[in-house]
């Protein structure tokens, strides 16, 4: 049975949690820049211009200079909105987080469909491998195998809350 002293003690609890939520999204911000480095934003979480960067090259793209920074600006955007969703992740776990994600209807961007997963290790490896010129670099030793138990005492154990790069 919860007494009426340990209710109000999760409510403050909960408050307080709140009140550093707001102080985590306004921290949060996003950095954008396109491939050839002429244009670089900054936004915060809410979408407010921090800065934009334009390189003295950028003059010659002319018209397709407006189109290009609201792009960039957009995907710094979006880096916001991520690192905004990290910080409260870490405060308040991932399953809090993903229902504030259903709540609002705005998905962290790392689970857009279109987001791009990245490379495997192994691709890693070898380009790393292609580009330092040591193509005939040893293959990795096998991990060494586990047991059930140890596997079983791992996840237990593991706060997936503590990993934003799955996001």
């Amino acid at each position: 049975m919860i007494t009426t002293r340990q209710l109000i003690a999760q409510a403050r609890a909960r408050e307080e949690a709140m009140a550093r939520v707001e102080e985590l999204l306004a921290a949060a911000s996003g950095t954008a820049h396109d491939i050839d480095n002429q244009v670089e934003v900054t936004v915060d979480a809410r979408g407010k211009l921090l800065r934009l960067w334009l390189a003295p090259s950028a003059v010659n793209l002319g018209e397709r200079l407006g189109p290009l920074v609201v792009e960039i600006a957009q995907a710094a955007m979006r880096e916001a909105t991520q690192d905004g969703y990290n910080k409260v992740a870490l405060l308040l776990g991932e399953d809090v987080t993903y229902m504030i994600e259903q709540m609002t209807g705005m998905p962290a961007p790392a689970r857009a469909e279109d987001d791009d997963p990245g490379m495997t290790v192994e691709e890693f490896q070898r380009l790393r491998a292609e580009r330092l010129g040591s193509s005939s670099s040893p293959a990795p030793e096998p991990a060494p195998a586990t047991s059930v138990e140890d596997e079983d005492a791992y996840w237990e154990s593991f706060d997936p809350a503590s990993l934003r790069s799955d996001r």
